[in-house]
């Protein structure tokens, strides 16, 4: 199976996305491409529209993704990501809440090792999930890229 890459420069870093025939697989953080692969426009269908969706999510057009994915993990991981897709753009929620959601009310921190491991940042969206206490706490951007993200959607509401 052939996996395209391609590098979409947004204002929170560069980002490397990686699909294959089924949809997108990966969307990484911090992720700044060799010089040669750095101009490159997409050709893979799938990252033409992820390009293009990240695009409007980024100037404040897009509120929820329709790129097809083609995530792997574990069931219960499968479910956390699947949980966070139902975040309302511009909110948050508690580790705590999603693990409701997905029916293991004890599984905050199972639900946290999980956003760690969401291969789709942004587009999965694990940075709306907040501490219980309001917080923010762990992102794989940082937690000055999660408050930017935050930030971002709550000035498009």
């Amino acid at each position: 199976m052939m996996i395209a890459i391609s590098y979409f420069l947004s204002p929170v870093g560069y980002l490397r996305l990686e699909a294959d025939h089924d949809g997108l697989q990966s969307l990484l953080l911090n992720s700044p491409p060799a010089d040669e692969l750095a101009g490159l426009a997409p050709s893979h269908p799938v990252l033409v529209l992820a390009h293009q969706q990240l695009l409007e999510y980024f100037s404040g057009s897009r509120y929820d993704f329709t790129v097809p994915l083609a995530m792997t993990g574990t069931e219960f991981q499968l479910a956390a990501w699947h949980a966070l897709q139902t975040i309302p753009y511009g909110k948050t929620v508690s580790y705590k809440a999603i693990a409701e959601q997905i029916g293991r009310p004890k599984a905050m921190r199972a639900v946290g090792m999980a956003n760690n491991r969401n291969p789709i940042a942004i587009i999965v969206p694990c940075h709306r999930v907040i501490g219980a206490n309001g917080q923010l706490v762990g992102y794989g951007g940082g937690l000055g890229m999660k408050r930017w993200l935050l930030e971002h959607e709550k000035n498009y509401l």
